[in-house]
Protein backbone atom coordinates (compact mmCIF):
# COMPACT_ATOMS: atom_id res chain seq x y z
CA UNK A 1 0.00 0.00 0.00
CA UNK A 2 3.02 2.22 1.20
CA UNK A 3 4.39 1.86 -2.51
CA UNK A 4 1.41 2.46 -4.46
CA UNK A 5 0.64 5.55 -2.61
CA UNK A 6 4.44 6.57 -2.98
CA UNK A 7 3.73 5.75 -6.83
CA UNK A 8 0.90 8.27 -7.07
CA UNK A 9 2.91 10.94 -5.03
CA UNK A 10 5.51 11.00 -7.36
CA UNK A 11 3.49 10.63 -10.71
CA UNK A 12 1.52 13.91 -9.22
CA UNK A 13 4.96 16.07 -8.45
CA UNK A 14 6.48 14.81 -12.09
CA UNK A 15 3.00 15.81 -13.57
CA UNK A 16 3.09 18.97 -12.19
CA UNK A 17 7.14 19.81 -12.49
CA UNK A 18 6.26 18.65 -16.21
CA UNK A 19 3.34 21.80 -16.57
CA UNK A 20 5.65 23.96 -14.85
CA UNK A 21 8.24 23.84 -17.03
CA UNK A 22 5.87 24.38 -20.13
CA UNK A 23 5.17 27.91 -19.05
CA UNK A 24 7.09 30.58 -20.69
CA UNK A 25 9.01 27.78 -22.73
CA UNK A 26 11.30 29.91 -24.74
CA UNK A 27 12.74 28.40 -28.00
CA UNK A 28 16.33 29.39 -28.95
CA UNK A 29 18.25 28.32 -32.44
CA UNK A 30 21.95 29.49 -33.19
CA UNK A 31 21.61 32.88 -34.94
CA UNK A 32 18.14 33.50 -34.39
CA UNK A 33 16.57 35.59 -31.83
CA UNK A 34 14.85 33.65 -29.12
CA UNK A 35 11.17 33.91 -28.96
CA UNK A 36 8.39 32.25 -26.38
CA UNK A 37 5.94 29.17 -27.30
CA UNK A 38 2.94 28.32 -25.43
CA UNK A 39 1.53 29.01 -22.27
CA UNK A 40 2.87 32.32 -21.00
CA UNK A 41 2.53 34.59 -17.95
CA UNK A 42 4.03 38.49 -17.70
CA UNK A 43 6.82 36.68 -15.49
CA UNK A 44 7.81 35.46 -19.40
CA UNK A 45 7.51 38.46 -21.08
CA UNK A 46 9.76 40.34 -18.35
CA UNK A 47 12.46 38.18 -19.18
CA UNK A 48 15.53 39.34 -20.34
CA UNK A 49 15.23 38.58 -24.04
CA UNK A 50 11.81 40.63 -23.14
CA UNK A 51 11.55 42.74 -21.32
CA UNK A 52 13.54 45.75 -23.45
CA UNK A 53 10.27 45.79 -25.26
CA UNK A 54 7.59 45.10 -22.64
CA UNK A 55 8.61 46.84 -19.91
CA UNK A 56 9.67 50.00 -21.93
CA UNK A 57 6.12 50.21 -23.78
CA UNK A 58 4.29 49.30 -20.58
CA UNK A 59 5.83 51.94 -18.82
CA UNK A 60 5.18 54.42 -21.51
CA UNK A 61 1.02 53.81 -22.05
CA UNK A 62 -0.90 56.03 -20.18
CA UNK A 63 -3.99 54.51 -18.87
CA UNK A 64 -7.48 55.83 -19.41
CA UNK A 65 -8.43 55.76 -15.85
CA UNK A 66 -11.46 57.09 -15.87
CA UNK A 67 -12.63 54.18 -18.38
CA UNK A 68 -10.87 51.82 -16.20
CA UNK A 69 -12.67 52.64 -12.61
CA UNK A 70 -15.75 52.51 -14.86
CA UNK A 71 -15.51 49.03 -16.71
CA UNK A 72 -13.08 47.04 -13.45
CA UNK A 73 -16.40 45.71 -12.08
CA UNK A 74 -18.26 44.17 -15.27
CA UNK A 75 -14.79 42.87 -16.56
CA UNK A 76 -14.13 40.44 -13.83
CA UNK A 77 -17.38 38.84 -15.51
CA UNK A 78 -14.92 37.85 -18.11
CA UNK A 79 -12.28 35.55 -19.44
CA UNK A 80 -9.78 36.66 -21.02
CA UNK A 81 -7.40 34.28 -23.96
CA UNK A 82 -4.38 36.78 -25.59
CA UNK A 83 -3.10 35.04 -28.54
CA UNK A 84 0.23 37.38 -29.31
CA UNK A 85 4.08 37.01 -30.73
CA UNK A 86 6.82 37.53 -28.88
CA UNK A 87 8.12 38.05 -32.52
CA UNK A 88 5.24 40.02 -33.54
CA UNK A 89 5.74 43.92 -33.83
CA UNK A 90 1.54 44.57 -33.01
CA UNK A 91 2.24 41.99 -30.09
CA UNK A 92 5.54 44.15 -29.00
CA UNK A 93 3.39 47.10 -28.66
CA UNK A 94 -0.12 45.99 -27.67
CA UNK A 95 0.57 43.29 -25.45
CA UNK A 96 2.21 45.18 -22.88
CA UNK A 97 -0.28 48.26 -22.56
CA UNK A 98 -2.98 45.19 -22.46
CA UNK A 99 -1.58 44.12 -19.01
CA UNK A 100 -1.01 48.02 -17.86
CA UNK A 101 -4.96 48.55 -18.97
CA UNK A 102 -6.25 45.11 -16.53
CA UNK A 103 -4.03 45.72 -13.75
CA UNK A 104 -5.76 49.07 -13.65
CA UNK A 105 -9.02 47.46 -13.37
CA UNK A 106 -7.64 44.90 -10.94
CA UNK A 107 -8.69 42.51 -13.10
CA UNK A 108 -7.86 38.48 -11.74
CA UNK A 109 -5.15 37.69 -13.57
CA UNK A 110 -5.86 33.83 -13.50
CA UNK A 111 -8.67 34.83 -15.59
CA UNK A 112 -6.23 36.04 -17.67
CA UNK A 113 -5.15 33.09 -21.00
CA UNK A 114 -2.03 33.97 -23.03
CA UNK A 115 -0.59 32.32 -25.51
CA UNK A 116 2.39 32.36 -27.39
CA UNK A 117 2.31 31.13 -30.86
CA UNK A 118 5.12 30.05 -33.33
CA UNK A 119 6.73 32.29 -36.04
CA UNK A 120 8.01 29.01 -37.95
CA UNK A 121 6.73 28.57 -41.21
CA UNK A 122 5.43 24.64 -40.68
CA UNK A 123 3.47 26.14 -36.92
CA UNK A 124 3.25 29.53 -37.93
CA UNK A 125 0.41 31.23 -35.66
CA UNK A 126 0.45 27.81 -33.54
CA UNK A 127 0.76 26.69 -30.43
CA UNK A 128 2.06 22.87 -29.20
CA UNK A 129 -1.03 22.55 -27.66
CA UNK A 130 -3.29 23.96 -30.25
CA UNK A 131 -5.34 26.18 -28.68
CA UNK A 132 -5.88 28.57 -31.13
CA UNK A 133 -7.33 25.38 -33.11
CA UNK A 134 -10.97 27.04 -34.25
CA UNK A 135 -10.75 30.22 -33.45
CA UNK A 136 -9.85 31.67 -36.50
CA UNK A 137 -6.37 33.29 -34.93
CA UNK A 138 -4.73 34.66 -38.23
CA UNK A 139 -3.78 38.24 -36.66
CA UNK A 140 -1.97 38.51 -33.49
CA UNK A 141 -2.15 39.98 -31.07
CA UNK A 142 -6.49 38.70 -31.27
CA UNK A 143 -7.66 39.40 -27.18
CA UNK A 144 -10.83 37.24 -26.68
CA UNK A 145 -13.70 37.80 -24.69
CA UNK A 146 -15.37 34.85 -23.03
CA UNK A 147 -18.50 34.96 -20.74
CA UNK A 148 -20.16 31.95 -19.25
CA UNK A 149 -17.72 29.88 -21.93
CA UNK A 150 -18.68 31.86 -24.93
CA UNK A 151 -17.13 34.14 -27.04
CA UNK A 152 -18.38 37.71 -26.63
CA UNK A 153 -16.12 39.48 -29.16
CA UNK A 154 -12.36 40.23 -29.93
CA UNK A 155 -9.84 42.56 -30.82
CA UNK A 156 -7.69 41.47 -33.88
CA UNK A 157 -4.10 42.88 -33.88
CA UNK A 158 -4.81 46.63 -32.70
CA UNK A 159 -7.75 48.59 -31.15
CA UNK A 160 -9.94 50.33 -33.42
CA UNK A 161 -9.41 53.34 -31.18
CA UNK A 162 -8.00 52.85 -27.39
CA UNK A 163 -8.02 49.53 -26.12
CA UNK A 164 -9.51 50.74 -23.07
CA UNK A 165 -12.56 52.15 -25.50
CA UNK A 166 -12.56 49.23 -27.36
CA UNK A 167 -13.07 47.03 -23.91
CA UNK A 168 -15.81 49.11 -22.40
CA UNK A 169 -17.73 48.66 -25.77
CA UNK A 170 -17.38 44.99 -25.88
CA UNK A 171 -18.85 44.46 -22.37
CA UNK A 172 -21.31 47.18 -22.61
CA UNK A 173 -22.94 47.63 -25.79
CA UNK A 174 -21.26 45.16 -27.75
CA UNK A 175 -21.62 46.81 -31.42
CA UNK A 176 -17.74 46.85 -31.47
CA UNK A 177 -16.60 45.20 -34.87
CA UNK A 178 -12.90 44.05 -34.63
CA UNK A 179 -10.60 44.63 -37.83
CA UNK A 180 -10.63 42.35 -40.45
CA UNK A 181 -14.46 41.84 -41.14
CA UNK A 182 -13.98 40.07 -44.58
CA UNK A 183 -12.06 37.33 -43.04
CA UNK A 184 -14.58 37.12 -39.72
CA UNK A 185 -17.09 36.67 -42.57
CA UNK A 186 -15.46 33.94 -44.36
CA UNK A 187 -14.40 32.12 -41.23
CA UNK A 188 -18.26 31.94 -40.61
CA UNK A 189 -19.18 30.58 -44.21
CA UNK A 190 -16.28 28.06 -44.30
CA UNK A 191 -17.44 26.72 -40.35
CA UNK A 192 -21.33 26.62 -41.74
CA UNK A 193 -21.11 25.68 -45.20
CA UNK A 194 -17.51 24.63 -46.20
CA UNK A 195 -15.86 25.60 -49.61
CA UNK A 196 -18.98 25.36 -51.67
CA UNK A 197 -20.78 28.23 -49.38
CA UNK A 198 -18.10 30.36 -50.13
CA UNK A 199 -17.81 29.94 -53.76
CA UNK A 200 -21.59 30.95 -53.40
CA UNK A 201 -21.42 33.85 -51.24
CA UNK A 202 -17.81 34.97 -52.92
CA UNK A 203 -20.03 37.71 -55.26
CA UNK A 204 -22.00 39.40 -52.14
CA UNK A 205 -18.66 39.37 -50.42
CA UNK A 206 -16.83 40.97 -52.94
CA UNK A 207 -19.93 43.53 -53.32
CA UNK A 208 -20.03 44.42 -49.28
CA UNK A 209 -16.38 44.26 -48.56
CA UNK A 210 -14.32 45.35 -51.24
CA UNK A 211 -14.33 49.18 -50.30
CA UNK A 212 -13.51 48.12 -46.55
CA UNK A 213 -10.64 46.32 -47.71
CA UNK A 214 -7.51 48.07 -47.11
CA UNK A 215 -5.08 45.68 -48.64
CA UNK A 216 -4.69 42.50 -50.48
CA UNK A 217 -2.25 41.05 -47.29
CA UNK A 218 -5.95 40.94 -45.32
CA UNK A 219 -6.89 38.00 -47.24
CA UNK A 220 -3.33 37.16 -48.78
CA UNK A 221 -2.71 35.98 -44.68
CA UNK A 222 -5.73 34.02 -43.98
CA UNK A 223 -5.31 32.08 -47.11
CA UNK A 224 -1.44 31.46 -45.99
CA UNK A 225 -2.95 30.13 -42.62
CA UNK A 226 -5.14 27.95 -44.18
CA UNK A 227 -3.08 26.59 -46.43
CA UNK A 228 0.06 26.02 -43.57
CA UNK A 229 -3.18 24.01 -41.64
CA UNK A 230 -3.64 21.77 -44.26
CA UNK A 231 -7.01 23.65 -45.61
CA UNK A 232 -5.89 23.57 -49.64
CA UNK A 233 -9.40 23.73 -51.01
CA UNK A 234 -10.25 26.41 -49.13
CA UNK A 235 -6.95 28.50 -49.10
CA UNK A 236 -7.53 28.24 -52.93
CA UNK A 237 -11.50 29.84 -52.62
CA UNK A 238 -9.92 32.88 -50.43
CA UNK A 239 -6.91 33.42 -52.56
CA UNK A 240 -9.63 33.13 -55.74
CA UNK A 241 -11.93 36.18 -54.00
CA UNK A 242 -8.21 37.55 -53.17
CA UNK A 243 -7.37 38.04 -57.34
CA UNK A 244 -10.58 39.76 -57.78
CA UNK A 245 -10.48 42.41 -54.76
CA UNK A 246 -6.88 43.21 -55.90
CA UNK A 247 -6.66 42.51 -59.74
CA UNK A 248 -4.13 44.97 -60.06
CA UNK A 249 -1.87 43.19 -57.38
CA UNK A 250 0.13 40.74 -59.25
CA UNK A 251 1.20 38.70 -56.03
CA UNK A 252 -2.57 38.10 -55.35
CA UNK A 253 -2.12 35.72 -58.76
CA UNK A 254 1.00 34.09 -57.20
CA UNK A 255 -0.30 33.29 -54.09
CA UNK A 256 -3.40 31.26 -55.98
CA UNK A 257 -1.25 29.91 -58.62
CA UNK A 258 1.53 28.21 -56.19
CA UNK A 259 -1.72 26.99 -53.92
CA UNK A 260 -2.53 24.97 -57.16
CA UNK A 261 0.68 24.10 -58.02
CA UNK A 262 1.13 22.17 -54.58
CA UNK A 263 -2.29 20.85 -54.75
CA UNK A 264 -1.77 18.83 -57.91
CA UNK A 265 -3.40 21.54 -59.96
CA UNK A 266 -0.71 22.39 -61.95
CA UNK A 267 -2.69 23.18 -65.35
CA UNK A 268 -4.70 25.81 -63.21
CA UNK A 269 -1.96 26.92 -61.85
CA UNK A 270 -0.04 27.44 -65.03
CA UNK A 271 -3.06 28.99 -66.75
CA UNK A 272 -3.56 31.88 -63.73
CA UNK A 273 0.06 32.73 -64.71
CA UNK A 274 0.10 33.28 -68.23
CA UNK A 275 -3.30 35.32 -67.71
CA UNK A 276 -1.10 37.41 -64.99
CA UNK A 277 1.63 37.66 -67.30
CA UNK A 278 -0.33 39.10 -70.43
CA UNK A 279 -1.92 41.49 -67.36
CA UNK A 280 2.17 42.37 -65.88
CA UNK A 281 4.35 41.47 -69.24
CA UNK A 282 7.17 43.35 -66.93
CA UNK A 283 6.73 41.61 -63.70
CA UNK A 284 9.88 39.37 -63.67
CA UNK A 285 8.51 37.60 -60.57
CA UNK A 286 5.39 36.24 -62.33
CA UNK A 287 7.42 34.99 -65.04
CA UNK A 288 9.62 33.04 -62.88
CA UNK A 289 7.44 31.95 -60.62
CA UNK A 290 5.77 30.15 -64.06
CA UNK A 291 8.91 29.16 -65.25
CA UNK A 292 9.32 26.57 -61.81
CA UNK A 293 5.73 25.69 -61.69
CA UNK A 294 6.00 24.55 -65.85
CA UNK A 295 9.33 22.95 -64.91
CA UNK A 296 8.24 20.76 -61.58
Amino acid sequence: MKTTILTIIITLVTVFHSNAQQRNQEIIKDGKTPYLLGKIDKTGLEGKNYSSWFSKNYAEYEVNTSITSSISSELKNYDITLFMGTWCGDSKQEVPKLYKVLEACNFPMDQLTVIAVSREPNMYKQSPQHEEAGLNIHRVPTIIFNKNGKEINRIVEHPITTLEEDIQNIITVNNYKPNYQIVTAIDNILKKKGVKGLKKKGKKLLKTHKDKVSSMYELNTYGSLLYRTDRKDEAIEVFTLNTKLFPNEPRTYMSLANTLGVSDKKSEAIKILDNAVKLFPNNKDLKENLKVIKSN
